[in-house]
């Protein structure tokens, strides 16, 4: 199984995993252009693609959405609300609502040769969800867009070959940064995004002695760098009970404008 982030931050996020039989999308929050072209940087075509997944209906997530699936007619996946919420999204214009394919939370569905599943986040959007992967004994794991975590989440997420997760800012740069309180507040709030610091902690409840990659992903532009980002969470990794070196844990931060590493289990 194969995980690449296309693009990832607040100004859009695509994320591609797949098969050498089966090609997905999580997300189409660039410009087709954009999605092409990082595509062929990882030897696919979009014609390979045979689906999209959607996370939740802000614009970073779907603002692509509508020019990708005019050119390439490609099945949309996402809950019922929130493919509802895509529909009354004008900026998108006309969509072929015959290819969306409502799933639910906790329902196991199959793409080709991948069992996919999709979890319930607390984000402040309709219906927002992440998802894991299945495939031939491995599991890759994509998860942003979340306020908090819990029990829930860390039993869902478990056990994970790939890993990719939110590390969205830094709270004291979100503190004394230029967003109006009210946003700040929405961001810090348990339906905004994960900190640094939480990201660390959530991470490191998923650790386990066959994880071949941990991409960090969906940095704010102005309130986090990805040093700082990658700085925290690896501290907050180092006291673990699988390895005295984190960098067994291949982690990395996804790049805002290119593709990033290719992760393989």
């Amino acid at each position: 199984m194969h995980l690449c982030s296309l693009s990832s931050g607040s100004s859009g996020n695509c994320i591609y995993v797949g098969t050498e039989q089966t090609h997905l999308l999580v997300d189409t929050g660039v410009s087709k252009k954009r999605i092409v072209d990082e595509l062929h940087t990882i030897d696919l075509e979009p014609e390979d693609i045979q689906g999209i997944l959607i996370t939740h209906e802000h614009s970073d997530h779907i603002q692509g959405l509508g020019v990708f699936t005019r050119k390439y007619s490609v099945p949309v996946y996402g809950t019922k609300a929130t493919l509802e919420a895509i529909k009354q999204t004008t900026s998108l214009g006309e969509l072929d609502t015959s290819n969306f394919i409502e799933i639910q939370p906790d329902l196991p569905f199959q793409i080709q040769d991948m069992t996919i599943e999709a979890s319930t986040i607390w984000h402040d959007a309709v219906d927002p969800v992440c998802y894991q992967f299945y495939h031939d004994g491995h599991k890759a794991s994509i998860c942003t867009d979340l306020g908090d975590y819990n029990d829930y989440l860390v039993r869902k997420l478990s056990d994970s070959d790939l890993l990719f997760i939110e590390s969205n800012h830094d709270v004291n740069m979100l503190l004394v940064g230029p967003y109006t309180y009210p946003l700040k507040q929405r961001i810090l709030g348990d339906h905004g995004h994960l900190s640094n610091e939480r990201s660390g902690q959530f991470i490191k409840e998923l650790l386990n002695n066959h994880i071949k990659g941990i991409m960090l992903g969906h940095l704010s532009k102005e309130n986090n760098i990805a040093e700082l980002a990658y700085e925290t969470v690896a501290q907050a990794l180092q006291d673990n009970h699988f390895t005295s070196d984190i960098r067994d844990f291949n982690l990395q931060v996804a790049n805002r404008s290119c593709h990033s590493d290719l992760l393989t289990t």
